[in-house]
């Protein structure tokens, strides 16, 4: 990771900043401050550049460490409030929480259900489900039966709306966005679907993405370090 566009603060700061941001409920001004008590003078500007540039970063970067999902997928869709209208955010976990992906929407139609569909199960999928947990909501029959017809779901997948199904990608619904509302909601379309791909980011680094063993915090930060080519620790 080079010297971010030849400003002073080094990769370790940036990131730890980007972490910070993502993994609790502070705002751009709390890390300022907390930089500031360190006698490091930033700006909140700054940090929302860095937030917006590195977050899409470690999310791309993190796909490739994501496990194959059981087969039992569970897909819902979320609400997301971006400029004082809510968006749509579609979210697979399977029965385990494994995450498989999402897709933030500005619409809640087949359209959009079939756009997630496509990103989950043919651009970057890992296994072809035997199973798709949903609701009721009526995008997703015809959406599954035309996956079926183009060959992205195989014909025995078989789709359930039973709600005892979607208990646990509610939950993790709610780990998601808990830090969210601290915002208020998103300016921009653009600045929404940057930011969360860095909270789905982290969610999956703090699940394990199937390591075994040990997994702390300064696990999960050794990580992040070594996707970004620095070999330091971050103070957490």
């Amino acid at each position: 990771m080079r010297q971010d566009q030849g400003r002073h603060f080094n990769g370790l700061m940036i990131i730890q900043a980007v972490n910070w941001y993502l993994r609790y409920c502070l705002s751009y001004r709390d890390i300022e401050e907390l930089f500031l008590k360190r006698g490091i003078n930033t700006d909140h500007s700054t940090l929302n550049h860095w937030v917006l540039r590195y977050a899409p970063l470690l999310e791309k970067r993190l796909r490739s460490y994501r496990k194959p999902h059981c087969g039992e997928v569970r897909i819902d869709e979320t609400y997301i409030k971006v400029k004082g209208q809510w968006k749509y955010l579609y979210r697979a976990t399977d029965k385990n929480g494994t995450a498989i992906d999402f897709l933030l929407t500005a619409k809640r139609n087949i359209k959009a259900a079939q756009r997630f569909f496509i990103k989950a199960f043919k651009e970057e999928g890992l296994f072809a489900p035997t199973h798709i947990g949903t609701d009721k909501a009526l995008p997703f029959p015809k959406t599954i039966q035309t996956m079926k017809n183009e060959h992205i779901l195989a014909n025995h997948c078989v789709h359930e709306t039973r709600k005892s199904l979607q208990q646990g990608i509610e939950n993790d619904h709610f780990r998601l966005k808990r830090g969210i509302p601290r915002n208020g909601c998103f300016q921009s379309f653009h600045t929404a679907r940057k930011t969360l791909k860095g909270y789905e980011a982290i969610l999956w680094i703090k699940k394990g993405l199937g390591f075994k063993g040990k997994w702390t915090i300064n696990e999960q930060i050794k990580l992040i370090q070594s996707i970004f080519g620095l070999n330091n620790n971050i103070p957490v």
